[in-house]
C-alpha cells in the first residue's frame, strides 16, 4: 500500500513539475514574440549578425511597372549588382555626396540605420559617427558622418578616386593595397536639385571651402572665379544665379562624376567647349554605371532596395517618400533656363533613370515578394509622378 502511495504521489510530483516547465516555455515564447512587434528592428533573430536574407525581409516595395518602356540597352552585367561586401574584411564602401541631392539623410541612414553585428557608435553632440569592422577598429565606410571631409568638402570623383586610399592608410597607420572600395552616390531631378541649391545659397550657405583639386593642384582663380563677392551670396535672386557663367551648380552632377582629368580639369582652355561637354557626360556615365550602386532622391523604397540587395545589408527604419510638385513657384520660362543651363545633368539623370528602373525590374525579379501583401498594398508608393519636397532632408531627420 505504501509503495501505491508513493508511486501516486510521485506521478503528481512530475506532472506538476511538467505543467511548470510548460508554462514558463510558453511565457518566455509569448515575451519573445511580444518583443518583436513591441521594438521592431531592435533584435532580429532571422538574420545572425544582423545581415540580410530573403526570408526576413517582407515586401514593402513598389511594385515594377509592367509597361515600362526601355529607352537604353544594358547588358546583364550593368544590371546584376549583388556584392559578397565583407564588412570583417577590407571592403570599404564610399559615399560620394553631392549637393542637395538627399545626400545627408541617406549619410545618416547608412549610419544609424543599418542592421549591424557592431552599429556604428554615433554619440550626442558630434558630427561623426565611428563605424568600425565587428573584428577590429577599422572603417568599413568613407562618408561625411563616419570620416568627415577627409578628401574635402563634398568632394567629387576625381578628389575621391585618388584621395581615399592615401587617406585610410593614415588614419589606420598601415599601408593596405588589398582593400576593395565601392562607390556610392545619390542624384536628383536636375531642376529640384538646382533650385535647392538656389535657396540654400540665398540662405547665405557656401561650399567656398571645397577643394576641387585635380591632377595634384586645385584650380586657380583665374580658372574657377567667383560668382560674388564678400563671404557669401545671401539674398541673391534666381536671375542672379543663373545668370553667372561660373556657377558650379551648373551640371553639377555631370561635373562631379566625371573624371576631370580628361578635360584638363578647370582649365577651360585645354578641350574646346563641345569636346569638353561631350567627354565630361561620356565620362560621368560610365562612372555612374561602374558605381557599386546609386540611387534617386525621387525614389526612396526603390533605392532603398536596391541597395539592400547589392550590400546584402538591411535598414531598420524604412525609408520615407515625401512629394512636391517639380518647381513650386518658379515661373516655366526659368524651369525652361534652368533645363538649359543644366543640359548635361539633364541627359545623364534621363540615362541613370532608365539604368536605375531597369535595375530595380531586373532585382524584383531575382527576388519575388513573399509576405505581407497587405502591407505592401498600404505603403505603396506610386512613385511615377512623386518628388520630394525641397525641405525633404530635414522633414526625414525631424522625424527621427
Amino acid at each position: 500500500l505504501n509503495r501505491a502511495v508513493g508511486t501516486a504521489l510521485g506521478r503528481t510530483m512530475v506532472e506538476r513539475s511538467s505543467k511548470f516547465l510548460l508554462i514558463v516555455v510558453g511565457s518566455v515564447c509569448f515575451m519573445l514574440i511580444l518583443y518583436q512587434y513591441v521594438a521592431p528592428g531592435v533584435i532580429n533573430f532571422g538574420s545572425p549578425h544582423g545581415y540580410f536574407t530573403e526570408e526576413d525581409e517582407g515586401d514593402i516595395f513598389p511594385t515594377p511597372d509592367p509597361h515600362y518602356v526601355k529607352k537604353y540597352y544594358f547588358p546583364v552585367r550593368d544590371l546584376e549588382r549583388t556584392i559578397d561586401f565583407q564588412i570583417k574584411g577590407e571592403d570599404v564602401i564610399v559615399f560620394l555626396h553631392i549637393q542637395k541631392t538627399g545626400g545627408t539623410t541617406f549619410g545618416r541612414h547608412l549610419v544609424q540605420n543599418v542592421r549591424l553585428e557592431v552599429p556604428c557608435d554615433c554619440r550626442p553632440g558630434q558630427k561623426k559617427c565611428t563605424c568600425y569592422r565587428p573584428n577590429r577598429k577599422e572603417t568599413w565606410l568613407f562618408s561625411r558622418f563616419s570620416t568627415g571631409w577627409s578628401c574635402g568638402l563634398h568632394a567629387d570623383w576625381t578628389e575621391l578616386t585618388n584621395c581615399v586610399p592615401g587617406v585610410l592608410n593614415k588614419k589606420e597607420n598601415k599601408q593596405k593595397n588589398l582593400r576593395k572600395f565601392y562607390y556610392i552616390t545619390l542624384l536628383r531631378d536636375p531642376v529640384s536639385r538646382y533650385l535647392s541649391e538656389w535657396r540654400h545659397v540665398q540662405r547665405g550657405a557656401t561650399w567656398k571651402t571645397s577643394l576641387h583639386m585635380c591632377d595634384g593642384r586645385t584650380p586657380t582663380p583665374e580658372e574657377l572665379p567667383s560668382c560674388y563677392e564678400g563671404s557669401d551670396w545671401s539674398g541673391c535672386t534666381l536671375q542672379q544665379f543663373m545668370d553667372c557663367p561660373y556657377n558650379l551648380a551648373n551640371n553639377r552632377q555631370v561635373r562631379m562624376l566625371a573624371d576631370l582629368s580628361l578635360v584638363g580639369c578647370y582649365n577651360m582652355s585645354t578641350v574646346p567647349e563641345k569636346k569638353r561637354a561631350q567627354l565630361l557626360l561620356e565620362s560621368a556615365k560610365k562612372n555612374l554605371r561602374d558605381m557599386a550602386f546609386f540611387g534617386l532622391t525621387e525614389y526612396q523604397r526603390k533605392t532603398q532596395f536596391l541597395f539592400e540587395r547589392t550590400f546584402r545589408l538591411r535598414f531598420i527604419r524604412p525609408f520615407m517618400q515625401y512629394n512636391s510638385t517639380r518647381a513650386a513657384g518658379v515661373d516655366l520660362d526659368n524651369v525652361q533656363r534652368i533645363e538649359e543651363l543644366n543640359e548635361l545633368d539633364m541627359e545623364l539623370y534621363d540615362y541613370a533613370k532608365d539604368l536605375f528602373q531597369q535595375r530595380y525590374q531586373y532585382t524584383r525579379h531575382l527576388w519575388p515578394s513573399r509576405s505581407r501583401q497587405s502591407l505592401a498594398s498600404a505603403l505603396e508608393d506610386g512613385e511615377g509622378d512623386r518628388l520630394p519636397t525641397e525641405d525633404y532632408m530635414n522633414q526625414i531627420i525631424n522625424r527621427w
